[in-house]
């Protein structure tokens, strides 16, 4: 089975949109028109239409119609900044408040603002130095030249808070085991933020950002990221970063080799057990809320690999992508006083928080391969 997770989203969103008669608002959300979703918003794109049209370069229709199409695409970096809307520059300046008819200087504090709209897009601290859409973005023009592609898409979400760019890398690996044939395409997506609240960020990817959902869905379902806070230092660290993803594109071919060999790797559900119990050990002194919650966390899991295994067969292949799919879209969070659960998830897969699970769930389905 095909994963082009962008497809499939396409398509989808699509047909939602069409079978609801949803229109655009000015939030960017679609309302729909007809039948019982009437005035129900049923999606929203979040990019940026301060310059009067939307910021999105891309080489595919995206599923909003939005933003310049360039079938075929462009290799050249200043087309695609200027083609996407994103080839603005962030200025920091003191943040002033009104008090009392008096204006002050909050000490410490910044706003970041756009040179060309004059938005202001965030509030900073003093060691916050904004990283260039440009600066930030061109290291990627060297891996477009030395592996042949072309840029996949580039756009600006919530007034040009966040920005993003993609390509998309020359192999699609496949992992056809026993009738999986599971096709991956990956790409390489950069997000850059200009409000303060987030990393730069790169990661390989499965997802072309189009939208504020795909944007997160690229940082979500990442297969290795690589992030730099916006410090002074940042831009010279930024240059690390074509090492750094050339290695995890070699990575990543490994990767696929390994996932094959777990396809090819069966297990029962009693070995799948013992792996959650040595990625979630119980302690001797849990108390009864703990224990109970680590037996709901069993079953869950026991049911979900019970699922993917009807699908895929019962593998190592179909452990992992079970103990993934629970840590990013099922296990509970805790969330901050100003956050939500969704917000908590998305803040803990973009810093990476379950990593380290993962990767002990890779090294121990690996090692029955040699059992």
């Amino acid at each position: 089975m095909s994963t082009d997770v962008n497809e499939k989203f396409h398509t989808e969103r699509s047909a939602r949109i069409a079978e609801t008669g949803a229109v655009r608002r000015d939030d960017g959300t679609y309302a729909a028109t007809v039948w019982y979703d009437r005035g129900e918003a049923i999606g929203k794109d979040g990019l940026d239409t301060s310059l009067g049209s939307a910021a999105l370069y891309s080489t595919t229709p995206a599923w909003h119609g939005l933003g310049n199409v360039i079938p075929g695409g462009i290799t050249d970096i200043d087309a695609v900044l200027d083609l996407a809307g994103i080839d603005f520059r962030v200025e920091r300046v003191p943040a002033f408040y009104w008090w009392r008819g008096e204006l002050r200087q909050q000490d410490g504090k910044f706003h970041t603002v756009r040179d060309d709209t004059g938005a202001a897009l965030g509030v900073v601290g003093a060691q916050y130095a904004p990283i260039q859409n440009r600066s930030g973005f061109e290291f990627l023009q060297e891996l477009v030249n030395d592996f042949g592609v072309i840029w996949e898409s580039a756009g600006a979400l919530r007034e040009g808070r966040k920005v993003f760019v993609s390509i998309r890398l020359p192999r699609t690996i496949t992992i056809d085991v026993d009738g999986i044939n599971d096709e991956i395409t990956p790409f390489v997506a950069v997000i850059n933020s200009h409000d303060g609240r987030s990393p730069f960020t790169a990661v390989v990817t499965p997802w072309r950002p189009v939208c504020g959902n795909t944007e997160r869905f690229a940082v979500r379902d990442a297969y290795t990221r690589w992030t730099v806070r916006h410090t002074k230092s940042a831009t010279d660290r930024i240059k690390e970063a074509r090492r750094t993803l050339k290695l995890s594109i070699a990575y990543y071919e490994q990767w696929a080799d390994e996932e094959a060999a777990l396809a090819r790797t069966n297990l029962a559900i009693d070995a799948f057990d013992r792996l959650v119990g040595e990625l979630w050990p119980s302690k001797d002194d849990a108390s009864a809320r703990t224990v109970r919650a680590d037996e709901r966390r069993r079953d869950l899991l026991a049911d979900m690999f019970t699922m993917e295994a009807q699908q895929i067969g019962r593998t190592a292949y179909t452990a992992e992508r079970t103990v993934t799919d629970y840590l990013d879209h099922v296990a509970p969070r805790r969330p901050g006083k100003t956050m939500t659960q969704e917000i908590a998830r998305a803040t803990a897969l973009l810093e990476g928080t379950d990593d380290e699970i993962k990767s002990r769930a890779h090294a121990r389905l690996m090692r029955l391969r040699t059992v």
